[in-house]
């Protein structure tokens, strides 16, 4: 081809890129393009958003790559199914590449923008790259999707080849700048052009860009043979913190794979690049589900599900606001809330806590809980967010059995054991002795003054009795049982 667009999307890096690299494989011009997709910012509830800035900040280090090998990236605000064509169009390629999405909307826009290119003669294709294996390539012996995540991932390993995970070659297209494009101008619009404001992004040591992404993956090679031991200690640093980079496309997911192999995941001895690698397998499997099965979106996998009846009123929405601001009275799940209200992130192991507390101890929809995650978590990616929330309320693939419901007390005293976490944020505990920080209104009143915290006062009592709310939720979760018996 004489000319193609490369459409960026989550995938804001300039290597290892699938779309780039096969565009300039197949056309002698290549010409960059990224929309700030009013159809998504405007449903956003705030102006300062860190996941805009951290987008806006990766789009200059992107532009400069693309600067230094000759391009440059074509930066526009409006609505992508309208500014993909036009740009098209104004620029005369012969076609647009694109990375596959598997989000229904993210289908729907891109459906959309190929009938408006194929009316105007202009091809339009998507490439597999954020996942390692989509599509057909990941099917039960009777060519269906698998729904159960161990023969998913048996399967996904067994199809796993060296071509999937190396990474690709650019081929000996050109990069271009459109025509009349200044040399040396940064083509990224401010937060403040496209209606948003800065935020405290970098002051909690967020790195946006590529550089940000090969930094945190040079720290996690050094840890990650002891992944799989201290992944579920939130006071310790356990995790990759890739998250924000894996969700924006900032790394690429091969570099990681390959990482792990190189680390020893398919070898005796390497249980923590193993355990790094199945949980990447994961991320696959939850794309695969929301393509294949785009119901979960809105509803629960298994239909069945449908028919719980979850706690309404008042009283419900005063637990669920007490949730979300960390004020339930387990200090370990208030200790989750505020990491994620601070900070934008919070640890794996305590997004299924909180999930469970949600759904099971305070008998709350887990839309509700999947809806706030989305407007707080800096790394928010739909297909993720809906697998882990459904799989806490049991009502995903692969879930979880409803009557396995996380004690709070006990995860607290297993997994931050000195409450380290806790105290961390939740400094009003601080003073509260080890063996009732998991649990304080255990505390006698004399106990209470001895440390200065009186429940009630410095901290809340428990919204809930555990034990109490666990006999309600068996008796709630009763209905799928019935519907489900044959």
């Amino acid at each position: 081809m004489d000319s193609i667009l490369v459409w960026f999307r989550r995938d804001l890096r300039d290597t290892d890129h699938s779309a780039l690299c096969e565009a300039l494989r197949r056309g002698r011009r290549v010409y960059c393009a990224f929309v700030f997709d009013r159809e998504i910012l405007d449903a956003l509830d705030q102006r300062a958003d860190r996941r805009v800035e951290f987008i806006r900040e990766s789009l200059v280090e992107l532009d400069i790559a693309l600067r230094e090998r000759g391009g440059a990236l074509l930066v526009r605000h409006g609505w992508a199914v309208s500014e993909i064509p036009a740009l098209a169009s104004e620029l005369g390629v012969a076609a647009v590449f694109a990375n596959r999405d598997y989000e229904p909307q993210a289908k729907k826009r891109d459906a959309a923008v190929m009938v408006a290119l194929n009316e105007n003669g202009i091809a339009f294709e998507s490439f597999k790259d954020q996942a390692v294996l989509d599509g057909d390539e990941v099917l039960t012996q009777a060519g269906r999707p698998y729904t159960v995540f161990t023969p998913y991932r048996n399967a996904w390993l067994k199809r796993l080849t060296e071509d999937d995970w190396q990474p690709h070659a650019a081929g000996a297209g050109i990069l271009a700048a459109a025509s009349g494009a200044d040399p040396g101008a940064n083509g990224v619009p401010s937060l403040v052009e496209i209606g948003f404001a800065v935020t405290d992004l970098r002051s909690l040591g967020i790195v946006p860009g590529m550089s940000g992404g090969r930094q945190l993956l040079g720290d996690f090679l050094g840890r990650m043979t002891r992944y799989r031991q201290q992944r579920d200690f939130p006071a310790v640093k356990g995790g990759s913190c890739l998250s924000v980079h894996l969700r924006f496309g900032t790394v690429s997911v091969r570099e990681l794979i390959s990482s792990a192999l190189a680390a020893g995941a398919l070898r005796e001895g390497g249980e923590g690049a193993a355990t790094w690698l199945s949980e990447l397998v994961w991320r696959d499997f939850y794309f695969m589900i929301l393509d294949r099965f785009p119901h979960v979106a809105k509803r629960a996998f298994k239909p069945p599900y449908d028919a719980i009846a979850w706690e309404q009123g008042p009283q419900a929405a005063a637990a669920l606001a007490a949730w979300s601001a960390g004020r339930t009275g387990y200090p370990l799940v208030d200790a989750a809330m505020r990491q994620l209200n601070r900070t934008g992130y919070m640890h794996n192991r305590l997004r299924m806590l909180v999930a469970s507390f949600l759904t099971k101890d305070l008998g709350i929809d887990w839309r509700l809980g999947e809806a706030y995650f989305a407007r707080q978590l800096n790394d928010f990616d739909l297909a993720a967010n809906n697998g882990g929330w459904q799989w806490a309320a049991s009502s995903g693939c692969d879930a979880q059995p409803y009557f396995r419901i996380f004690n709070p007390v006990t995860q607290s005293e297993r997994f931050d054991a000195a409450g380290s976490f806790i105290r961390r944020y939740l400094p009003e505990l601080a003073a509260v002795p080890d063996k009732f920080i998991h649990a304080p209104w255990r505390m006698s009143l004399a106990e209470q003054a001895a440390c200065g915290v009186f429940i009630g006062r410095q901290t809340p009592a428990p919204v809930v009795d555990h034990e109490e709310a666990r006999r309600r939720t068996l008796q709630r979760y009763a209905v799928v049982k019935r519907l489900a018996a044959p």
